[in-house]
C-alpha cells in the first residue's frame, strides 16, 4: 500500500492498484498458475500482467474482465480436479 499523506489519506489510484494487484496475485497463486499461464488464458501479454501485479499499471475494464474470467475458469477446473496448465520448460540449445 502507498503511504498516506499528512492528513492520513491514501492516494486513491495507487491504493486501488495495490489492492487489485494483491487480489490478482492471491487468486492466481491459489489457482496454481504462473503469470505466463494466466496471461495466456486471459489473452493478454505476460508483461501487462506483471505490470498489474507490481502495481505500475491501471488496467482497463476489459483487461480486468479477461483476468476475472480466466481466473474463474482456472478455479472451476481446480475444483473439478483438473490439473492447471503448466508452461513447458524451455529447451536448451546445445553448443
Amino acid at each position: 500500500m502507498p503511504k498516506p499523506d499528512a492528513q492520513g489519506n491514501y492516494p486513491a489510484v495507487e491504493a486501488l492498484r495495490a489492492s487489485l494487484a494483491r487480489k490478482i496475485i492471491r487468486r492466481r497463486r491459489a489457482a496454481g498458475l504462473s503469470q505466463v499461464a494466466l496471461a495466456r488464458r486471459a489473452g493478454i501479454r505476460p508483461e501487462t500482467l506483471n505490470r498489474l501485479e507490481q502495481g505500475h499499471h491501471t488496467p482497463t475494464v476489459a483487461t480486468v474482465d479477461k483476468l476475472d474470467r480466466a481466473l474463474a475458469e482456472a478455479e472451476a477446473e481446480q475444483a473439478a480436479g483438473i490439473e492447471p496448465d503448466r508452461p513447458r520448460p524451455k529447451k536448451r540449445r546445445s553448443r
